[in-house]
């Protein structure tokens, strides 16, 4: 089996529809596919409808967390949507992102960027507004080469010139609301050094002793020896580890199954899940 467990579309900062990402999932070979849009589900819906025979679809979300000044992303797997406390959290995060965006514009400009609302709204389109358009608006605009080298101090990375915060997520609140939803929960890229500061592993030892699940080992912001670090501390601490491409579409380079976890990690995360279920194909044949 193959097993791609974080990926996004128009829903929130991802290129692909998520009927189209899930036909692009099993064009790619894979058995099963997690839709992780950033604080969102809206994409849910659209995705179970067209999945195909011999895929699997498992619902999901990563959601927008802060520990001690540092961003880090949980991954949510299999939780009930409809869970109020967790639903309201979510909602907070999605309210405030049109309003951070629009800080961090205004900011552009003050630094001579002539990027504009407009632009940024057209590029969003439905999604969730985030960083990654306004990066996509800078290289239209020619200021950057790629959506990546907008995630500098320069520009867009946490704490960088034309950065402004928004709600997010204390992670131990995160775990607790996704357990309490049914989910199961994975600390994402969590020694991605190239986004900007990572939380110690200290930190790690925290989340794991409060129920985090799992971290996300094999990933396109690791170097094979942050995967190392991780399968080690994950072995210390009791965690699952996976595997996934952050798949954004066109957005970013990475290719869906580029990464993915092994079949029994995906069977354990199923077992611990009570929310929610994985889809399995009805929307017809694989492409």
């Amino acid at each position: 089996m193959r097993i791609d467990l974080h990926t996004h579309s128009t829903a929130s900062d991802g290129t692909d529809s998520p009927a189209g990402l899930v036909l692009g999932a099993a064009a790619a070979g894979l058995d099963v596919v997690a839709l992780t849009d950033h604080d969102t589900t809206r994409g849910h819906a659209e995705a179970a409808a067209a999945v195909p025979e011999g895929l699997t679809l498992v619902t999901g979300a990563e959601l927008s967390c802060r520990l001690d000044g540092v961003g880090l992303h949980m991954l949510a797997y299999l939780f009930d949507p409809e869970e109020p406390e967790l639903l309201r959290e979510r909602e907070l995060v999605r309210d405030d992102r049109v309003p951070r965006a629009r800080t961090m514009i205004r900011r552009l400009q003050e630094l001579g960027v002539p990027v504009e609302w407009d632009q940024v709204a057209r590029i969003a389109g439905d999604g969730s507004v985030g960083r990654p358009h306004i990066a996509e608006a800078l290289v239209e605009l020619g200021v950057v080469a790629s959506v990546s080298d907008a995630f500098t101090p320069a520009w867009l990375a946490d704490g960088g010139r034309a950065y402004a915060e928004k709600h997010e997520l204390d992670p131990f609140t995160a775990v607790r609301l996704v357990k309490a939803a049914g989910g199961v929960t994975v600390l994402a890229h969590p020694l991605a050094v190239k986004r900007g500061r990572t939380v110690p592993e200290s930190a790690l030892a925290e989340l794991a002793a409060c129920g985090l699940d799992g971290v996300e080992v094999d990933h396109m912001d690791h170097d094979e020896a942050a995967r190392a670090r991780l399968r080690a501390l994950a072995g210390d601490l009791g965690l699952l580890t996976t595997g996934s491409s952050d798949y954004h579409g066109s957005r970013k380079t990475c290719r869906l199954g580029e990464y993915t976890t092994d079949p029994e990690i995906y069977g354990e995360i199923t077992r611990r899940a009570t929310g929610a279920f994985p889809v399995p194909g009805t929307g017809g044949p694989r492409p």
